[in-house]
């Protein structure tokens, strides 16, 4: 069976989790608590090196780390990953673009705030300034779309959801964006989406 090793804090551990009960692979989740420092403990750094959640553990025992690279593992010839080529394309643009200039700051506006309980004005101004663009920048896409690539559900709306629907703890109001909030209001209802925003 596959084991996740993930912190349900953790935006990039819930979609490995959405994704495998999306396509209905079983799995046993070890929550693995990063404020306590429990990635850099041996145990879990024989799993992993780099000392990071999401980490899993394959049905053959070889292991995989990094979020995106998961969930593309878990979906390979699923409906998750868009036929068309350039969809396809376009989700991975998406995934790529989360990781680089989404992640960095509208989950990072949201640790310091929610996690490490700094005043917004404590931020640093670029990581606000940064993820205001990010979410504009989806708000725009957005804009007349129901998904980010292609027609239907695929990874890069996972991927874009996981820290999106937490950007209120980061001091971020959906309201503000509204293609964006709409579009958050639809993943979930596609998605096993246990915990409320």
């Amino acid at each position: 069976m596959l084991r996740i090793y993930g912190d349900p804090i953790s935006g990039n551990c819930l979609k490995v989790k959405w994704t495998a009960e999306r396509l209905g692979i079983p799995y046993h989740w070890t929550n693995i608590d990063v404020v306590k420092a429990e990635t850099r403990t041996p145990e879990f750094l024989a799993l992993n090196p780099a000392g990071q959640v999401p980490t899993v553990v394959l049905d053959d025992g070889r292991t995989l780390a990094q979020s995106n690279a998961i969930i593309l593992h878990l979906a390979e010839g699923s409906a998750l990953i868009p036929a068309d080529a350039y969809d396809r394309a376009k989700m991975l643009e998406w995934m790529f673009w989360e990781q680089y200039s989404h992640e960095p700051y509208v989950a990072v506006a949201r640790f310091h705030m929610k996690y490490l309980g700094k005043a917004r004005e404590a931020v640093d101004p670029k990581i606000i300034e940064r993820a205001h663009a990010a979410l504009t920048r989806m708000d725009e896409a957005l804009a007349g779309r129901a998904y980010l690539a292609g027609v239907a559900l695929s990874l890069a709306d996972i991927s874009l959801v996981a820290y999106t629907r937490f950007a209120a703890d980061g001091g971020f109001r959906l309201a503000d964006y509204p293609a964006v909030d709409a579009w958050v209001g639809r993943i979930e209802a596609e998605l096993p989406i246990k915990d409320p925003r």
